[in-house]
């Protein structure tokens, strides 16, 4: 995806999201910010001169609709970037139908909401569709049932995205991160009761590479799964 391009975000405000909006708005793309509330669009404008923003709150996938029927959606997308996510561990044995359903809401349903409401502009520029998955979308461990089921589903979501648009010539990649230095790897460190060192953990500048890499592969190839691992 070589030359000005239009990229929708979601979880642009820190770690991985932030690293990839910074990297494409150096460059010269075209921005357009997904935030939460009014508040959060105004402190991501203001952080990256010149984007528009999109206001919806992922946590309630059901009023999506209705958020974005008061708000122009861009003409032109190149590609949507669905990096946003939240997590709670947890056992099966204790976990509640309000965690289930917040990790479910956010990190699958959104996604997949926010996604066909720009099918029709993706389908325009035969653009690219990427899920920052997680290593729990392809592997559950005790403790992380609810986030890992929700990261599962999105890598099924993706998969079937592919074999729908492909004719369309929407590529779709999902990224599998590693453990990643961000304030989610901190929340998650406090709720295992261990010490957090971002040290021994991935850069999410260096995942932010491999998302580039996959945005700027020539028409002729597709990434299909990226999967990305602390090398230290």
């Amino acid at each position: 995806m070589v030359g000005m391009a239009t990229h929708v975000i979601t979880g642009a405000g820190s770690g991985i999201g932030a690293a990839v909006a910074r990297r494409l708005h150096a460059r010269g793309d075209d921005l357009v910010l997904h935030a939460r509330d009014a508040g959060r669009a105004k402190e991501l404008a203001a952080e990256f001169p010149g984007a528009r923003t999109l206001v919806g709150d992922l946590a309630d996938p059901d009023r999506l609709s209705w958020a974005f029927s008061h708000q122009t959606l861009p003409d032109r997308v190149d590609s949507l970037l669905h990096i946003a996510g939240v997590i709670d561990l947890g056992r099966v044995g204790d976990l509640t139908p309000r965690t289930w359903r917040h990790q479910l809401d956010v990190n699958l349903i959104s996604p997949a909401e926010l996604t066909r409401h720009l099918l029709p502009q993706l389908r325009l520029t035969q653009g690219h569709v990427v899920f920052v998955n997680s290593g729990s979308g392809l592997n559950a461990y005790a403790d992380w049932s609810a986030y890992a089921a929700s990261k599962h589903g999105l890598k099924a979501l993706a998969d079937s995205l592919r074999h729908e648009e492909h004719a369309n010539g929407v590529r779709v990649t999902s990224v599998y991160p590693g453990r990643t230095a961000s304030a989610m790897q901190a929340k998650v460190h406090q709720q295992e009761g261990k010490e957090y060192d971002p040290s021994k953990w991935i850069d999410p500048e260096s995942v932010a590479t491999a998302v580039v890499m996959a945005l700027d592969l020539p028409r002729d190839a597709e990434v299909n799964d990226l999967t990305v691992r602390p090398g230290r």
